[in-house]
């Protein structure tokens, strides 16, 4: 019997059990998910059994001077190395930067972003396979005070807010995307994560009570997680050559 193909889930929040709801309904039978707690110091050494990896938010920074992070950049470069499919949320994608794109990239912002927020999608994301679908804007939750900047050369921003210009992003050459915002949050889901977030989202300048009652299950921007796993499943099937994303179907600019 063929194995199903296998992601790795890097939980990097200070929860041991945190795992997304929507990673597991989008992997349904077709895909082996191993968990690791990445935030306890819980990563592998090897990860030439992986056929994607998806990389979750964090309190931290990037920048941090924390051991599992410094690991964790050097996991991303072996990755990209190996042309293994990663997709991070909010510090997921910061650290994909940062890792890929050199430490300045990411950045301390004057005031954090927060709220349910439509971003416009660009010109290049009309032809992502994950974003193409998507139309000329996508909403979603956006909770961030660090931010990827938008001008390196090997950056394609497929999205971006007024006071962000780069929400969403994908490497130029390696399968690799990074979205802001936290996409991953259900409408049934977010009472609960906003709840055990107040603290930290009311210093943060939110309302929580207004945040819990605009809970939107942005379901056009999971489409996004969805088609990832498409992606990263007929690579992992041989649908498509292996080797640097500019060979892959989609990932031409």
């Amino acid at each position: 019997m063929t194995r199903p193909p296998t992601i790795l889930l890097l939980n990097n929040t200070p929860r041991a059990d945190a795992r997304p709801e929507i990673l597991d309904r989008f992997a349904g039978g077709d895909w082996h998910i191993e968990a690791r707690w990445a935030a306890g110091g819980d990563m592998p050494e090897d990860i030439s059994g992986y056929d994607a990896i998806y990389l979750s938010g964090s309190p931290q920074g990037a920048y941090d001077d924390v051991d599992w992070i410094h690991r964790q950049h050097g996991l991303i470069e072996d990755a990209a190395e190996r042309d293994i499919p990663m997709f991070g949320v909010c510090f997921g994608s910061q650290i994909i930067a940062s890792a890929l794109c050199g430490r300045d990239q990411v950045f301390r912002r004057g005031v954090c972003e927060i709220g349910y927020l439509d971003l416009e999608t660009s010109d290049a994301a009309r032809r992502d396979p994950l974003c193409a679908e998507l139309g000329g804007e996508v909403r979603m939750f956006v909770w961030h005070n660090d931010e990827v900047r938008h001008d390196h050369r090997d950056m394609v921003v497929l999205g971006r807010t007024p006071e962000c210009p780069n929400q969403m992003w994908r490497h130029r050459e390696v399968p690799a995307w990074g979205v802001q915002g936290h996409l991953e949050i259900t409408r049934a889901e977010a009472p609960a994560w906003f709840s055990r977030n107040r603290a930290r989202l009311e210093n943060d300048g939110a309302d929580v009570d207004a945040l819990i009652a605009q809970a939107d299950d942005a379901t056009k921007a999971k489409t996004m997680l969805r088609e990832f796993l498409r992606y990263a499943g007929r690579k992992a099937s041989g649908s498509f050559a292996p080797g640097r994303a500019d060979t892959h179907p989609g990932l031409a600019e």
